[in-house]
């Protein structure tokens, strides 16, 4: 069925603000199915990852793929064959009838499906070439993405995100099969907050949790949103699970960083003991009523016995022609629907906004005719940040809006840059993206990125690898990360930057304009990089097939005096960005 054909009316919703939900007895998806497989057999798989071909994931893959291994997205065992496929984006349900309303799916190129066959396997890896999991491909097969647009979000226009990216941005062949994990994405932000439904679910039930409603948000939560959850908890035994999206979301959101510690700073408003917070990697669709489904299945994997589901849940917003894509209670409308199958009890609510006559929240359908009513928009709450005007209490705590003025700063603080350099495998763009995490978690910086592939990809695309080409890409990205330190921003570029010359040139541009430079030499050996070179690298050029590679054919002159210096054999990549980050408060960049 469609989104349309799959809706009731919300008359009866709108009684109260908890609409009654009836008895629940069957319970969704059985026993939670994680894909990761143990250490004998992901030896085992990794010892012939080499044969094989492979697949460097995408942002919103890496999600799904994160989802599919903890047991997020079970019952899945992996991303859907074409019968699934079909019948999810038909019915809302498995090939087996089981309710799926998401297709969850991983595109590829022709150029990759080329190499693949039913029967066969795919390893998957990470940006950065780490191994994930292998796949066993069965079923190959080019979807008809218009069809998918249509049935699944309801409409053809590009202003709806999923859609924008099936039309734009997803490769023409998909792949179906089974996983086996061999491991976790691993992220460096907010750590002790990523946890598998399983070790939430240890958690919960070692505190005498048996029922809680989880809480999902792509925003920062203000005290609408407490207010709601507590009213929410009050209905389901007084405990909430917070659970906030920081995976993929709608362009233009604000930053996942700043959304957790604006929950962070609330969090001492809940009355003790009531809640957990815990992170969610998932990819949002903007799907509205489906993806509502999605995240309810979720949230009982995770043991939730409620979920709340506000107006307009999981919605995109307005169409080209101003008009909401979904009905503002479709997605309740859904979700009460079928809450019985899931397992899950739903909690319906209406906005709650502020009478200040009455100097406290109300639900949007318990508005008197007296009442003064006060909102502040998104749009308003960015203006006074920046202006440094005052946020009033009751909109938000004032923790939440010294979270949020940071992330708007109505005043700049001092442009660096931080450069890394070393030899092909050394570890310099995992240590960086390490960095960007870690600085994102704890400051509201804005960071610039200037990592050596990427660079020649756009900036310095042409360029080969004469040293004349190598200085001039070096030099690039030296003077471009001049200029975001310049006005006030942190760079943090990781070239191989080979010769002394440029990296010097680089460092002349940057405290020229005022700004901090520390150069990190990641200094890890010849034979370790080698002995990490998943492409092959250093043996085309052993074999004479690559010329001028440095550390080969061609020297790398090692920084004589840098600021910071790191082997990364054996060392924490997150242990080695929290002294990076320490340099940097001693330089007053943060």
């Amino acid at each position: 069925m469609s989104v349309s054909q799959a809706v009731l009316k919300h008359a009866a919703l709108e009684e109260s603000p908890l609409a009654a939900a009836p008895e629940l007895n069957v319970p969704y998806g059985g026993v939670l199915r994680e894909l990761l497989v143990g250490a004998d057999e992901a030896a085992q798989l990794k010892s012939r990852l080499g044969g094989l071909p492979s697949l460097d994931l995408t942002d919103r893959q890496l999600c799904d793929l994160e989802l599919l291994l903890n047991g997020s997205f079970s019952p899945l065992k992996g991303f859907l064959n074409e019968a699934d496929y079909q019948s999810v984006v038909q019915d809302l349900r498995l090939a087996d009838g089981t309710l799926w309303p998401l297709p969850v799916t991983l595109d590829v190129s022709e150029a990759l499906a080329e190499q693949v066959q039913v029967g066969g396997e795919l390893v998957l890896r990470d940006a950065e070439g780490t191994p994930l999991a292998v796949l066993a491909i069965d079923s190959v097969y080019r979807p008809d993405l218009d069809r998918e647009a249509e049935l699944v979000f309801g409409t053809q226009d590009q202003l709806h995100p999923a859609v924008a990216d099936l039309k734009k941005r997803t490769q023409p062949v998909y792949l179906g099969g089974t996983l086996k994990g061999l491991a976790l994405p691993r992220h460096f932000d907010f750590e002790s907050l990523r946890q598998t439904p399983a070790q939430v679910r240890a958690d919960l039930s070692a505190r005498g949790w048996d029922q809680f409603v989880a809480f999902q948000t792509r925003n920062p939560i203000h005290r609408a949103h407490q207010e709601l959850t507590v009213r929410a908890a009050a209905k389901a035994g007084g405990k909430v699970l917070l659970q906030p999206v920081v995976g993929r979301t709608k362009p233009g959101d604000v930053d996942h960083y700043t959304r957790v510690r604006c929950y962070q700073a609330i969090l001492k408003h809940y009355p003790k003991g009531t809640v957990q917070l815990s992170l969610l990697p998932l990819a949002m669709r903007m799907g509205g009523p489906r993806e509502a489904v999605l995240h309810a299945i979720i949230r009982k994997n995770y043991g939730a016995s409620h979920f709340i589901v506000g107006r307009d849940h999981a919605g995109p917003g307005n169409d080209s022609s101003g008009k909401p894509f979904y009905e503002p209670y479709a997605a309740q409308e859904l979700l009460v629907r079928h809450q019985q199958e899931l397992g899950i009890k739903v909690l319906p609510f209406p906005a709650l906004v502020y009478a200040s006559n009455r100097q406290t929240y109300v639900a949007q359908n318990e508005i008197k005719p007296d009442d003064v009513i006060e909102d502040i928009s998104g749009t308003e709450l960015r203006r006074r940040l920046v202006q440094g005007e005052g946020i009033p209490e009751w909109f938000t705590y004032p923790e939440v809006a010294d979270v949020l003025r940071s992330r708007y700063p109505s005043k700049g603080a001092r442009g660096g840059v931080v450069f890394f350099t070393g030899l092909s495998g050394a570890g310099k763009s995992t240590i960086a993206n390490a960095l960007i995490a870690r600085l994102s978690e704890q400051t509201s910086r804005a960071v610039t990125l200037l990592d050596g592939d990427l660079v020649r990809k756009h900036l310095s695309k042409g360029l080969g690898f004469s040293r004349e080409d190598r200085s001039a890409n070096v030099q690039r990205i030296g003077f471009v990360a001049s200029e975001v330190a310049r006005h006030g921003g942190l760079a943090v570029c990781a070239p191989i930057a080979p010769y002394a010359d440029d990296r010097k040139f680089a460092r002349d541009l940057a405290t020229a304009a005022g700004a901090a430079f520390i150069e990190v030499f990641v200094a890890t050996s010849l034979s370790t990089c080698e002995a990490r070179d998943r492409k092959g690298l250093y043996a085309q050029a052993r074999a004479g097939k690559l010329k001028q590679f440095t550390g080969i054919d061609d020297p790398y002159e090692a920084p004589v005096a840098p600021e910071l210096q790191f082997d990364t054999e054996g060392r924490d990549p997150g242990e080695l960005a929290d002294s990076i980050i320490g340099s940097l408060r001693s330089a007053g960049v943060i």
